[in-house]
């Protein structure tokens, strides 16, 4: 149980991480993450810090289908936490 939960921390912290760097290359006009890439890290249990990231460094949160696929990872990342602490 400590090591799924310490990979999906670990996951979290990656996601953010590369949120961050995209803001990056997009300030300095370079290329860029794919939007795939960015919304498949959320997806497979890195909402919570798809959306961290996202919203700490203001990327893409005017896009739509970018908040409700963090709203939507974040309720799987919930629902798999209490599976998780239940066992």
């Amino acid at each position: 149980m400590v090591i799924i939960l310490a990979v999906i921390g670990i996951w979290n912290i990656l996601t953010f991480l590369i949120y961050w760097y995209d803001k990056r290359l997009a300030r300095q006009k370079k290329y860029r993450i794919s939007e795939q890439t960015l919304l498949l890290m959320s997806l497979c249990l890195g909402g919570f810090g798809a959306s961290l990231g996202g919203y700490l460094c203001d990327h893409k949160t005017r896009k739509w289908y970018f908040r409700i696929t963090w709203l939507l990872s974040l309720v799987i990342l919930g629902v798999i936490m209490i599976v998780i602490w239940r066992i």
